[in-house]
């Protein structure tokens, strides 16, 4: 567990005993606490454990299963407010991010998964369209792989590290997380709430410690999440491979925005700074880069820059204090002021913000740039932080071959009057989830898969997808009714090999006539 140590302002104050890591408040620059940085022997003890209680815990089937994932969707509510101070004290975010984004998906999936885990997971009756297998009884079904290995980011701590455990759980594995050695602390606070609510010791562990203990985590588990940047997730999927053992991954953004000449302008500025700027842009699928149609550019860019040069940024204390907090990640907000500088040497125009802003904590102004294009990096690089570019476009056909110049496709969004149109749209962009007059809130539908194109992922999660992944198939065949030798079996003889030939000739020489 995490040990509280006195608090040390600033950088400069990151000090931890040998085998521990400090965590830090980057809205204060306050330490908070500490965790130990596991090695590979503790990691090997962890699997074993799980492995151990793994078959027990399958046993119980999905409603004994269920129960225990519904009493930690009751516990979540009933700490919410313990759970959104653990998140916004190691993340920086808003109160209210912590809220909308965490809470609600975390309680909002265990009651999914608790109800659809049967459902996705059900035995499947086959029937094949080969006669010779006519009365032959067969089944589809999906078993748990066993331990499952969870490498968790650090913009969402719950959604988006806790967040994969929970259809594994539900699926009947043993789970052990590794969460980003930044925000490690809610991953712990939801170890004490699944204990606390009758999970048996040893199905779910937490591995505290950094890139070694993610690295030693995947030589021992049966299957490997991650989510994280494109670059980690070539590691992670080589390794995977080197084990033969399989890997979904959740990888780098760059969303784009489409905004047609017949959009309702109000709604689409009101989107485009609220998706940019939650959780001061550390989201996967944030808005990264805006498209309009020349005709009502100026319109939708001083309709932005007014909203965005009204928010308010610092240092959350409670709801409606603030409405984009710390950059979680120092290193990323170097990036961040590196994207803002490159395009601004390259032509760009910072309406809003900019940089840096003084003083205690991490925090990058809300940003808005104009005079962009594909040249600079904060229009072709993920940037993870509070800024919005727009660029100025003719038609619809311009924005949507902008939009598809992009390594990355995990999400994107399309805003139009014309429902229809807009849909349309949609449909050309290389993204694994779009949404039309909307953004973002794909994720909130559990029953859509949500995943990437191209380079920003493999497999996906949510929809039976997101829980078959924790599963192996097994096709299960049950002879009830048979001779005690069939035709085919030996001793050979030249008669009945004959009479099979003329069968294969009657059933399959028809071709498509059947």
């Amino acid at each position: 567990m995490a040990t509280v140590e006195k608090s040390e302002k600033g950088s400069g104050g990151k000090k931890g005993a040998a085998g521990e890591i400090p965590v830090e408040n980057p809205a204060t620059g306050e330490i908070i606490a500490t965790v130990p940085n596991m090695g590979a022997d503790e990691v090997r003890a962890m699997a074993e454990r799980g492995r151990a209680v793994q078959p027990a815990w399958e046993a119980l089937g999905f409603e004994g299963r269920g129960r225990v994932l519904l009493r930690a969707q009751k516990w979540l509510i009933d700490h919410r407010e313990r759970v959104i101070q653990t998140i916004v004290s190691e993340t920086g975010k808003t109160y209210e991010d912590a809220q909308l984004a965490e809470i609600s998906y975390g309680a909002s999936a265990f009651g999914f998964w608790a109800k659809n885990a049967p459902k996705y997971l059900a035995d499947v009756k086959v029937k094949s369209s080969n006669r010779i297998l006519t009365g032959k009884k067969m089944i589809l079904r999906h078993r748990p792989v066993g331990l499952v290995g969870v490498i968790g980011p650090w913009n969402y701590p719950l959604t988006n590290s806790f967040g994969d455990c929970i259809p594994a759980l539900a699926a009947g594995n043993s789970v052990i997380l590794k969460p980003s050695e930044i925000t490690p602390l809610t991953s712990l606070l939801m170890a004490e709430m699944l204990e606390e609510c009758g999970l048996p010791s040893g199905v779910f562990q937490v591995a505290t410690g950094l890139g070694d203990t993610g690295r030693a985590l995947i030589d021992e588990v049966d299957m490997i999440m991650f989510t994280g940047s494109t670059a980690t997730g070539r590691k992670v999927a080589v390794a995977a491979a080197e084990r033969l053992i399989p890997c979904s991954l959740e990888l780098g953004g760059k969303d784009p925005m489409i905004i047609l000449r017949d959009a309702d302008l109000e709604r689409a500025a009101n989107a485009a700074v609220f998706f940019s700027m939650q959780n001061s842009g550390q989201t996967c699928i944030s808005t990264e880069r805006v498209y309009v149609e020349a005709p009502v550019f100026d319109e939708f860019v001083e309709k932005v820059t007014s909203k965005v040069a009204d928010l308010r940024q610092g240092h959350s204390t409670g709801p409606g204090t603030v409405e984009v907090g710390a950059m979680t990640f120092p290193p990323q907000l170097e990036k961040v002021e590196s994207h803002v500088a490159d395009a601004v040497s390259k032509g760009a125009k910072v309406l809003v913000g900019g940089k840096r802003r003084e003083g205690a904590g991490d925090f990058f102004e809300p940003t808005v740039m104009v005079d962009v294009d594909h040249s600079m990096e904060a229009m072709t690089e993920e940037t993870f932080g509070p800024t919005l570019p727009i660029m100025k476009v003719e038609d619809a056909e311009e924005a949507i071959r902008l939009a598809n110049d992009s390594p990355y496709g995990l999400g994107a969004s399309v805003f139009s009057k014309d429902v229809e149109r807009g849909e349309a749209v949609a449909r050309r962009i290389e993204a694994g989830a779009v949404c039309v007059n909307d953004a973002m809130l794909n994720y909130a539908a559990l029953e859509l898969p949500m995943g990437g194109a191209k380079t920003s992922g493999l497999g996906s999660r949510h929809g039976a997808g997101g829980i078959r992944k924790y599963t192996e198939q097994q096709a299960i065949m049950v002879s009830r009714f048979h001779p005690k030798r069939d035709m085919h079996m030996y001793p050979y003889s030249e008669k009945v090999t004959q009479r099979l030939g003329k069968l294969f000739a009657v059933l399959y020489g028809r071709g498509d006539r059947g």
